[in-house]
């Protein structure tokens, strides 16, 4: 529905509502505590502070102007890329936002010289899994853990570009 979203950079803002949106979208659909807010705002706070701007990448999608997902794409190694802090807005999954984020992900860490991308995220998240395996990423660990409050099977995923 509607035209697809457009697709930019970090700019002033997007950091303090990248951290609110993790913050409450994980507590109201994970039961996460506030220490998963703490942990946002320093993989945000240190993205902005230390990023590789030849090789580090934010996407912010807008629809309407108005913040609707985002993705940071980090570098773990020279020739491995992370994927960090996708989000989807709730009212706004299911059209594909994740796709252009993750796909837009990908094509960057590809571009910019990365031979294999990660991420970490936690068992239960039905909808992104399906989006990872359809984009060719395969689940390298899975164990339990106590974090945020509760307990989470985290997860680890992997493919090479």
């Amino acid at each position: 529905m509607g035209d697809e979203p457009d697709l930019r950079d970090l700019e002033i803002g997007d950091g303090g509502w990248i951290i609110g949106r993790h913050a409450e979208v994980y507590a109201d659909e994970a039961g996460f505590d506030i220490t998963f807010e703490a942990l946002v705002a320093e993989v945000v706070a240190r993205f902005i502070r230390s990023r590789d701007p030849a090789r580090e990448r934010a996407f912010i999608a807008l629809q309407g102007g108005r913040r609707v997902g985002c993705l940071l794409c980090t570098r773990l190694t020279d020739d491995i890329a992370k994927i960090r802090l996708l989000l989807v807005e709730p009212g706004m999954r299911r059209q594909g936002i994740g796709r252009l984020l993750l796909q837009a992900a990908m094509a960057h860490a590809r571009a910019h010289g990365f031979r294999s991308m990660g991420l970490w995220t936690f068992d239960g998240q039905r909808a992104a899994e399906a989006l990872y395996i359809s984009a060719g990423f395969r689940l390298v660990t899975s164990h339990p853990a106590r974090s945020f409050g509760r307990d989470v099977v985290e997860q680890e995923w992997e493919i090479l570009l």
